[in-house]
C-alpha cells in the first residue's frame, strides 16, 4: 500500500503541530515495514531543517515544492482543485495535517484533528488562520474517511462542534518530541 502524508508543518520547527507530526510519522515509520510512505513537503521559503525521524528506508520519499500555504489554501480549501496525487503520484491513503485539505483521484482520506479553537475561541486566534482551518474543517468533514483526533476532548469537540460521527473518528495520543 502506498501511503502520503502532508508534512508541511514541520517548517514550523518547534511548534506543537510540528511535534505531534514528527512523532506520528516517526512511529509510522518505525513500525510499519511493509508500507510505502511519500511524504509531502511544501513551502515558499521555509525548509526542513530538523528531521528528527530517521529516512533511511527505501519504503519512505520526500516528495518537496515551492509553493506558499497561502496558494494551496486557495487551490485546495477554496477552489478543492488539482487532486494531491497530480504531485506526488497515486497513492491508496492520504493522510493531511493542519492547514490544507487537498482532493483526491481515489485515494481513501485522513487527518490529524489538533483541536477546535478556531471554534472555540476564534477571537484568540489571527482572523486568517480562522479562516483558512474553517475551510479545511469543511472538507475534512466532508471527505475524511477518518479523522486521527489527538485527545478524547478533541474527539468530542469534533462530535458536538463540528457534528461528526463518532464512528468516523479514531484518538490516537501524539508521541511528542
Amino acid at each position: 500500500m502506498k501511503i502520503g502524508i502532508d508534512i508541511s508543518q514541520l517548517a514550523y520547527e518547534k511548534t506543537g503541530v510540528a511535534n505531534v507530526l514528527t512523532g506520528f510519522v516517526e512511529g509510522l515509520i518505525n513500525l510499519d515495514k511493509e508500507n510505502e510512505y511519500i511524504l509531502f513537503f511544501s513551502s515558499l521559503r521555509r525548509e526542513m531543517k530538523d528531521l528528527r525521524f530517521k529516512i533511511k528506508d527505501s519504503n519512505v520519499t520526500i516528495k518537496t515544492f515551492r509553493m506558499p500555504p497561502t496558494l494551496l489554501d486557495i487551490l485546495w480549501n477554496k477552489l478543492h482543485v488539482l487532486p494531491i496525487e497530480n504531485l506526488i503520484g497515486d497513492i491508496d491513503v492520504f493522510i493531511s495535517s493542519d492547514w490544507t485539505e487537498p482532493p483526491t483521484k481515489k485515494a481513501k482520506k485522513a487527518t490529524i484533528l489538533y483541536d477546535l479553537v478556531v471554534y472555540k475561541t476564534p477571537d484568540e486566534t489571527a482572523a486568517k488562520i480562522v479562516e483558512t482551518q474553517k475551510r479545511k474543517l469543511y472538507w475534512t468533514k466532508k471527505e475524511c474517511d477518518v479523522i486521527l483526533c489527538i485527545s478524547e476532548s478533541t474527539k468530542r469537540d469534533a462530535m458536538e462542534i463540528l457534528g461528526i460521527a463518532e464512528s468516523k473518528l479514531r484518538v490516537v495520543y501524539p508521541g511528542i518530541h
